[in-house]
C-alpha cells in the first residue's frame, strides 16, 4: 500500500452500502470522489484514488452501517464496533506479545472460527493469520485477502512504532496475475499454495513495547484506516526515529509528548536517545517537525475542518503562526496546499 488505493477497494466498501439499501452518492460527495467508482466506464474514472480518500469512503460506510472491522474479518461475520473494541482491549498492553495474544482471545470470545485469529509463537519464528479460509481449488489470491494480512502486518508495526520485517507471508490461493503488487506489499518471500493465509515474522518482535495510548488510538480509529496506508513497511528504512515519530503521532490538540515520556517508554535513558538519533543524523525537534507537517497534510485533507480549526488541532493558538509554520515546512501555504490536493484528487 501507498497514498495510492485501487479503486477496486472502494468499490467493495460501496456494495456493502448499496446492499444494505442506501444510496452511495452521498458517500461520493463526502469523500470528494467526482466519479462513480462502480462504473469503469463512467467518466472521470480513474483506477486509483488516494489513501485519505478511501479512508473517507471508510468512514462514511462505517457511520451508515456502524461496522468498525477494518475488513480484517474479511466474510462479514464481525459485530458492529469489533476492531474499535479490540484495539481498546489491547492498548494496555505491555508488549506487541500480549497484544496479539489478546486480540487472538478477543475474537476466540465473540466470533466464530471463520473470523479467528490464529497465532503460533515459537522460539524463533511468530505465525499470524487465518486458517480456515477455503479458496476454490486453484482460484487466485484476491486483492482483499491480501488486504486483510497488511492490514495485521501494519497494524501490529503501528502499535510499536516500527515496521516489523517479514520472514515470509503464505496465501491458500494459486499465485495473482500482478504478482509484484503483492511483493511490494508486504517486502518478503510469498508462498502460494498454502495451508493457511499466514505471515511470518522473527518471535524477538513479541517483546517490543507498545508505544500508543487510548489518546492515540482515538485519533487513529477516527481516520482509519489512513495511517495504516501509508506506513512504510520497508525493512530497509526501519529506525528509531521512525519509532519515536510514530510515537508522538498526529494528534496536537493537548500538546507534545515530551522527549523525557519518549524515552521512558523506550526504555532508555534521554542522554542516550539523544546519541542514538544524532546518530541518525536527527533531532528531536527535527522528528517534532515532521509529525506535525505530517499532520498538517493529513488534517488538511479533510474538507470539513476550516484552516484556522487544522491550526488548532496541531496545537496552534495563533493561525498564522500556523500559515508561517507549514510554509517553512513544505514552501506552501496552507490554502495552497489544500488546492492542489483538491486538484489531485
Amino acid at each position: 500500500m501507498s497514498d495510492r488505493v485501487p479503486t477496486r477497494f472502494v468499490r467493495s466498501l460501496l456494495r456493502l452500502v448499496y446492499d444494505h439499501g442506501y444510496d452511495f452518492s452521498a458517500v461520493l460527495a463526502d469523500a470528494g470522489l467526482d466519479f462513480d467508482p462502480t462504473d469503469e466506464s463512467a467518466p472521470r474514472y480513474r483506477p486509483e484514488v488516494s489513501a485519505m480518500q478511501y479512508s473517507r469512503v471508510y468512514q462514511q460506510v462505517l457511520r451508515r452501517l456502524q461496522d468498525e472491522t477494518f475488513g480484517v474479518a474479511g466474510n462479514g461475520l464481525a459485530t458492529p464496533g469489533a476492531f474499535r473494541m479490540m484495539c481498546y482491549c489491547i492498548i494496555a498492553c505491555d508488549t506487541l506479545g500480549q497484544a496479539i495474544q489478546r486480540a487472538a482471545e478477543f475474537y476466540r470470545t465473540f466470533f466464530d472460527e471463520r473470523s479467528q485469529l490464529y497465532t503460533n509463537f515459537s522460539d524463533q519464528v511468530t505465525r499470524v493469520g487465518y486458517r480456515t479460509r477455503q479458496p476454490a481449488a486453484q482460484e487466485r489470491v484476491g486483492a482483499m485477502e491480501a488486504y486483510g494480512l497488511s492490514v495485521w502486518h501494519r497494524f501490529f508495526g503501528w502499535l510499536c512504532g516500527r515496521s516489523i520485517e517479514l520472514k515470509r507471508v503464505d496465501f491458500k490461493g494459486a499465485p495473482p496475475q500482478r504478482l509484484e503488487k503483492y511483493e511490494a506489499l508486504f517486502h518478503a518471500p510469498l508462498y502460494f499454495n498454502q495451508a493457511s493465509d499466514l505471515l511470518y515474522f522473527d518471535s524477538a518482535c513479541l517483546a517490543w513495547p507498545v508505544v500508543h495510548t487510548e489518546h492515540s488510538l482515538q485519533e487513529f480509529l477516527r481516520t482509519a484506516p489512513y495511517q495504516l496506508l501509508i506506513m512504510d513497511v520497508d525493512p530497509d528504512r526501519n529506525n528509531l526515529a521512525a519509532q519515536v515519530k510514530a510515537m508522538i503521532g498526529h494528534d496536537f490538540s493537548e500538546g507534545f509528548p515530551s522527549f523525557e515520556a519518549i524515552s521512558s517508554a523506550l526504555n532508555m535513558s534521554a542522554p542516550t536517545l539523544r546519541r542514538r538519533l544524532k546518530r541518525e543524523g536527527t533531532t528531536f525537534q527535527q522528528i517534532k517537525d515532521e509529525a506535525r507537517c505530517d499532520a498538517a497534510r493529513l488534517h488538511l485533507g479533510r474538507p470539513e475542518l476550516s484552516i484556522n480549526e487544522v491550526a488548532l488541532q496541531l496545537g496552534f493558538t495563533d493561525p498564522s503562526a500556523f500559515h508561517r509554520s507549514f510554509k517553512k515546512w513544505t514552501g506552501q501555504t496552507p490554502g495552497q496546499f489544500r488546492a492542489g490536493q483538491r486538484k489531485l484528487a
